[in-house]
């Protein structure tokens, strides 16, 4: 048995079960606000075209992926980033960001490389615990940056030492945040590849979140993009992680793409080939029709648009609470502990939030989610407001 696997933590949802064990709440419509999983119908055109290629699942897919496909995701990058990939070399399809995250760790971590320390792998607090997991699994210490309002939500770089920074070999990136909804800048970027160049260690940024935002005249910044306008056009020690759930509102196909440096992409298609892990051509095939439409995309835009202009007003009196950057989420600071906040308004509501400290980990004299909440706009608008209401109610009350 691998006995890393005792190092890994409960993930967020079971500390939440856990934390309404015992609990009955009240005979009101559940609303689920905890995690973030879209809830908004899938297009119809793409579960047609999943249909239309049902034949293909007599065929074994290849693990690249077929040129259809990642010429419809160099075409996506092309719009969406105004940067230019080569799709023989530079973009691969994935099951879903999740997966690729986790096994694109296995791929880059030499567990070797220090004789006497683990190497490390550094990661944003709060963050989304894959990055951890993938760290420990691949033989890894987690070194984590805290992300605090007081500092706008940057990456504390300056948390690690230089030996640690050297120990680095893993950077994980999350733009828009999760849960902060923060977009790195230009000059962050800048930073982060002078700091990658100087450690020699890669960037792994996850950019799920990036076609959900307020204004659609100021798409966020993605690492590609970045790296770009910064003159690295072959996109060095960097690999982005995007995908379909968000954007298309179809976690279920599981579906995603991953970009950037070629000599990493080459390495990590081989650990692929290994892994087992080709996208069925059924998949594929909703995948292309899904990167190549861009009024669906819009649609949502606008339904989480309109959530957020009618729920922070009524939230915003009662809690620290204001509109993030990008992505669905209001990361909330609340009077007392998260956990209570959360285990008393399940029980007065029938509301779900998840607490901000099951989000993030003890470092550096702090865990920077204690005392907020992340509440994820993801129902019904009719269920975010009614939600908001009873959230604002109960803590008035409080």
């Amino acid at each position: 048995m691998n006995t890393r696997l005792a190092d890994l933590q409960p993930y967020p949802f079971e500390k939440l079960r856990a934390l309404f064990s015992g609990v009955t709440p009240p005979v009101l419509s559940p609303i689920r606000l905890s995690i973030g999983e879209p809830q908004h119908a899938t297009p119809s055109f793409i579960g047609q075209a999943l249909v239309e290629r049902l034949s293909g699942l007599s065929t074994y897919p290849t693990t690249a992926g077929t040129d259809v496909l990642r010429s419809a995701l160099c075409e996506w990058f092309a719009r969406r980033y105004h940067v230019r990939l080569d799709p023989a070399t530079q973009v691969l399809p994935v099951n879903g960001t999740r997966e690729a995250l986790f096994s694109f760790a296995q791929t880059v971590v030499d567990a070797q490389a220090h004789r006497d320390r683990a190497p490390l792998v550094a990661c944003p607090n709060p963050f989304y615990q894959i990055y951890e997991g993938a760290a420990v699994l691949a033989g890894a210490q987690t070194a984590f940056l805290n992300q605090t309002a007081d500092a706008d939500y940057c990456l504390a770089l300056d948390a690690l030492s230089e030996e640690e920074w050297r120990r680095t070999q893993l950077l994980y990136v999350c733009t828009p945040g999760n849960p902060t909804g923060r977009v790195l800048r230009l000059e962050e970027w800048a930073q982060l590849f002078e700091y990658a160049d100087r450690y020699g260690f890669t960037i792994a940024s996850d950019e799920c979140y990036a076609d959900i935002y307020p204004n659609e005249r100021e798409p966020p910044l993605g690492g590609l993009e970045a790296a770009a306008r910064l003159g690295r056009v072959d996109f060095r020690g960097l690999v982005v992680f995007v995908s379909l759930s968000k954007r298309s509102n179809a976690p279920g196909l599981r579906s995603g793409a991953v970009a950037g440096d070629a000599v990493l992409l080459e390495r990590y298609l081989l650990y692929r080939t290994y892994h087992g892990c080709a996208m069925s051509l059924a998949v594929q095939h909703a995948s292309v029709a899904a990167w190549r439409e861009e009024l669906h995309v819009r649609q949502n835009r606008g339904y989480y648009r309109e959530k957020f202009e009618a729920v922070v007003p009524i939230l915003a009196p009662v809690l620290d609470v204001s509109p993030p950057e990008a992505g669905f989420y209001l990361w909330a600071r609340v009077p007392g502990s998260d956990t209570d906040f959360a285990r008393e308004l399940f029980a007065a509501t029938h509301v779900t939030v998840l607490p901000g400290q099951f989000l993030a980990r003890d470092a550096h004299g702090l865990n920077p989610g204690v005392g907020y909440v992340r509440i994820a706009l993801v129902p019904e608008l009719t269920d975010c407001v009614e939600a908001a209401r009873r959230i604002a109610h109960f803590t008035a009350e409080s």
